[in-house]
């Protein structure tokens, strides 16, 4: 067991990402723990530890140390938002989710990648997000839809400012860590009021990223996010799909939904559509966004 900490307060340093710079790796749980193993990851030489606010460090797997220790990156923390508590007006406005229980027009999620969703805004008056509604599809696939079985899979949630129409800056809200099971409804309903996210004058990226199953306690699972499949060309790895599956939709006339792989050095996004891939079968059939939908609050004036 590893543990990433502030090299300064010497404190645990939660959902730490830990790269391994050829599309894989895996993330550190609550506490700053993560498991690595030579018998896991034998071709792994080199892991890239990284959190946002802290400098990304590189460390040989030959000789790791138990404690990974990050030194804070002042160009990059987070500014503080504050904002004044009182009890202002508002009116409530949903901008409905799109939901479906077809298997074949879902995403599969994995570890490494995370999807955004672009949401104007659309009012004058200061906009608040209330919750963030998620459609999920809990069951593994059509045929044994009626064989319900049981996960509990960890989700993080981020914000970005809109660039000409692409995610581009993290916004300087907390990261957002809540679990889905298979008990929950197919129009999960994420309650963020407490966080106080405003919607920029330019709009705002909305991304959920899967961390991994966790356990009966609701701690992440420190497990293997990848298969190795054999294959003519040699071993080929295959990341782990997580439930539940992530339904898309051909409702939404716009491309609205951003994808990026988070364990290469760049993470470049990338738009949803056909220039992202000639192959995908969502984007063939049209399905080339994700129904995400919002509750928001707009406030009267002062």
């Amino acid at each position: 067991m590893y543990t990433v900490l502030d090299s300064v307060e010497n404190t645990p340093i939660p959902y730490a990402t830990i790269s391994f710079r050829n599309g894989s790796g895996t993330f550190a749980d609550a506490d700053g723990n993560f498991q690595f193993s030579k018998k896991w990851y034998s071709d792994i030489d080199s892991l890239y530890v990284s959190s946002i606010g802290y400098k990304e460090l590189a460390l040989s797997t030959a000789a790791l140390p138990k404690k990974i220790h990050l030194a804070k990156d002042v160009e990059k923390l987070k500014e503080v938002y504050i904002t004044a508590e009182k009890k202002r007006k508002y009116k409530t406005k949903k901008l409905v989710s799109e939901v479906h229980n077809d298997y074949f027009k879902s995403w599969l999620p994995t570890v490494e990648s995370e999807i955004a969703v672009f949401f104007p805004k659309s009012s004058e008056k200061s906009t608040k997000i209330a919750s963030v509604y998620l459609p999920i599809k809990t069951e593994s696939s059509n045929r044994n839809s009626n064989k319900q079985q049981s996960f509990s899979t960890l989700f993080k949630m981020q914000f970005y400012s809109n660039n000409n129409g692409y995610p581009e800056k993290r916004l300087s809200y907390e990261d957002i860590i809540f679990k889905v099971t298979n008990k929950d409804k197919s129009n999960f309903e994420l309650n963020v009021s407490e966080y106080k996210i405003f919607i920029p004058e330019e709009g705002i990226f909305v991304s959920i990223q899967v961390l991994g199953y966790t356990d009966k306690n609701g701690k992440l699972q420190q497990t293997k996010k990848y298969s190795e499949i054999e294959t003519r060309k040699g071993i080929v790895k295959v990341s782990t799909t997580f439930r539940p599956l992530l339904p898309f939709t051909d409702k939404i006339s716009s491309y609205k939904t951003f994808t990026r792989r988070v364990f290469f050095k760049n993470r470049t996004w990338q738009r949803f559509d056909k220039e992202y891939s000639k192959n995908n079968n969502l984007i063939k059939n049209n399905n080339t966004n994700y129904g995400m939908g919002l509750k928001l609050h707009l406030y009267e004036d002062d």
